[in-house]
């Protein structure tokens, strides 16, 4: 049995001696090759791969030969090419720039400071703008392509992830990974921002169906009618009792009309008793008529037909092209309901055999290459390559997959999806093999540990933090819905869950692959996802300046640790929570207690919303709308100045 930071105990007499926990083993997070974002060069010559743990950008030419490996500053996140196919923009996440690198030489030009924690980044040649979105901040950043300067910088975003632009530059699409509402909020889902770029300001917010998070990839048809963005679609406002038929998640693709700024239609990509979860990229055919989508928590890549798609969108319900000494199937189900009645379309979020009834869609696993020796079973199927995340399809038809976790690219057949390359950029097997915290992220990320694969871990957890939504699970009770924690600090902030039920986030750990994934894992998957939750990256504040409290923060904190506020009595440095229970007057209607325990102030800049209802949307709210009694911490005597203050120290942490 491989070890991970396992606390043992020694049997003496009729007591116990405690252990000290075993050290964890653990691999340089950074030697590990981690494919995250893919993107073909303008004329279908080079692939270039953002390696995210490694910091390095990858370059291959079409027979998969790496060419290039470029050095960056921080995680490599989203890649971008320049239209002439001469350089190329990776995000340096962490290091707040983004870099333009000569595809040819393999040389950084240039860096573009863009703000703290870049991740999607997009290209407007002809409006002459780069468009970075920074998570860290919530902001979206407009560089000039000329003079490298900040042209404008833009919020009201919530953890921005990737962006897209229209094929006429009009638009900037940019998908926020949680939503900015109260998590409280029954309607409450992640939203779809258009910016207009002639103006340089946002021109719509386009909320999801409700429970719509986890937003990742977006893509504009070529003919720039539609957007498409594949996300999550959590069933908040049911209790977690069963899996089955979608009843907690369900995973999405959204059809959005930009000029009419509305969503067109949510079409669900899992089957009725299968799910498909955590979907992440998307590619593109050039003629518009083919969509592919790598499902990253099961493994596999879907091929969608738009094309009959948008036929039975519009009324038209056609039979589906048969195969050859086949007949043709009739469309049933809900599309002759939207073919008398468009409205019906709305419907949709909650089909999970629509796709799949006028066979729209195809989900293959993404294979990986064994030896037929040490591998008896295979014709129940090869074991999957894990985690794969960036897709992209060159305009000759090279349709390239990065598997996050393997390290591999895999190149397929875009008509068939049969593999016909695997490129390794690392050995991360073999590094694995010794470390609990690699493989705790993978089975954190793994969505096949799960009854019928609806969710990952990592689905209400992304990164292991939060997804900014109420869930009612059913560990304190039913009908009494809580936002869902962070992970970050579990470890050392015990007890677990809003009410302290959970004694210590072991137990927690545990508890969630039965209580809500619904299955008995191995042993050591618990082990492993424990070690993962205990080792999380921890990235400074994007709020601090050059590592230190800026000169307000300087003063927020001040505030907090005065006699009069008594912010740092219960908050008390360095984890920030005395571990106990109190009432602070934030009970809601729901709620059949008072007291909650005491979260940890630690990351607050990224994990909004706040109180363990969610009622909060930001700290000031916390401050002033949801502690009129001054029981959480005195509060009411302060100026707005001092109040902004607060703020920035809290955000700081």
């Amino acid at each position: 049995m491989r070890l991970g930071a396992i606390a043992l105990t020694v049997a003496v007499g009729a007591g116990m001696v405690v252990v000290a926990a075993a050290p964890i083993q653990r691999v340089d997070r950074s030697k590990y090759r981690s494919p995250f974002d893919l993107a073909f060069s303008p004329d279908g010559k080079l692939l270039a791969v953002s390696d995210q743990t490694a910091g390095k950008l990858v370059l291959m030419d079409a027979a998969g030969k790496v060419t290039q490996e470029v050095a960056l500053e921080g995680e490599a996140t989203g890649v971008a090419w320049r239209s002439t196919g001469q350089s190329v923009f990776v995000a340096e996440c962490g290091a707040g720039s983004v870099a333009e690198v000569d595809a040819k030489a393999g040389k950084v030009l240039r860096r573009l400071k863009v703000g703290p924690r870049p991740m999607g980044v997009a290209v407007a040649e002809k409006k002459g703008l780069l468009i970075a979105a920074n998570s860290g901040t919530d902001t979206v950043c407009l560089v000039g392509l000329g003079d490298g300067k900040e042209a404008a910088r833009l919020g009201g975003f919530r953890q921005p992830f990737f962006v897209a632009v229209s094929p006429d530059e009009a638009l900037a699409a940019v998908g926020n990974l949680i939503p900015a509402t109260p998590g409280s909020d029954e309607t409450t889902s992640s939203c779809i921002a258009l910016i207009d770029l002639a103006k340089k300001a946002k021109a719509a917010d386009l909320r999801l169906p409700a429970g719509g998070s986890q937003v990742r990839k977006l893509a504009f048809s070529p003919d720039g009618k539609w957007l498409y963005v594949v996300h999550t679609v959590g069933r908040t406002n049911l209790p977690t009792t069963q899996l089955e038929r979608g009843w907690v998640n369900t995973n999405a693709m959204s059809i959005i009309d930009p000029a009419k700024k509305e969503i067109y239609a949510t079409l669900l990509l899992d089957r009725p008793s299968e799910g498909a979860a955590d979907p992440w990229g998307m590619a593109m055919a050039k003629d518009g008529k083919t969509l592919y989508v790598t499902i990253s928590g099961v493994h596999q890549i879907a091929k969608i037909d738009l094309e009959n798609l948008h036929k039975l969108l519009a009324g038209e319900a056609p039979n589906p092209p048969a195969a050859k000494d086949h007949y043709q199937r009739r469309i049933t189900g809900i599309w002759p309901e939207i073919k008398k009645d468009p409205k019906k379309r709305a419907e949709l979020v909650n089909d999970l055999a629509a796709l799949y009834s006028a066979d729209l869609i195809e989900r293959v696993t993404v294979p990986k290459k064994v030896d037929p020796k040490n591998y008896p079973f295979l014709a129940w199927g090869a074991p999957p390559l894990k985690g794969p995340r960036g897709v992209a399809l060159s305009a000759d038809g090279k349709l390239a997959v990065g598997c996050y976790f393997p390290g591999k690219i895999v190149l397929f057949d875009p008509q068939s999806l049969k593999v016909t390359e695997r490129i390794q950029l690392g050995d991360n097997e073999a590094l694995a093999k010794n470390d609990p915290v690699r493989r705790g992220e993978m089975d954190f990320h793994d969505a096949t540990l799960c009854f019928q694969h609806w969710l990952s871990c990592a689905t209400c957890h992304p990164d292991g933090r939060a997804d900014g939504m109420n869930w009612d699970l059913l560990n304190d009770g039913l009908g009494n819905p809580k936002n869902t924690k962070s992970m970050f600090a579990a470890d050392k902030t015990p007890p677990s869950m809003a009410r302290g039920v959970r004694s210590s986030y072991e137990v927690a750990t545990a508890a969630g692959y039965r209580h809500i994934l619904f299955r008995v894992v191995e042993p050591q998957v618990i082990e492993d996802t424990k070690a993962y939750i205990s080792n999380l990256p921890a990235p400074p504040s994007p709020y601090l300046v050059e590592g230190k409290l800026s000169p307000l923060g300087q003063k927020g904190k001040a505030v907090f640790e005065s006699a009069k506020t008594q912010c740092a009595t219960c908050h008390p440095a360095p984890l920030f929570t005395d571990l106990k229970k109190y009432n602070v007057g934030t009970r809601h209607e729901l709620d059949r207690v008072d007291e909650f325990d005491t979260p940890t102030l630690l990351e607050m800049w990224r994990s909004a919303p706040y109180l363990h209802s969610g009622a909060a949307v930001t700290l000031m709210d916390v401050l002033t709308a949801h502690n009129k009694s001054d029981k959480h911490g005195v509060t009411s005597h302060l100026k707005k100045e001092e109040l902004q203050a607060l703020v920035a120290y809290l955000l700081s942490l």
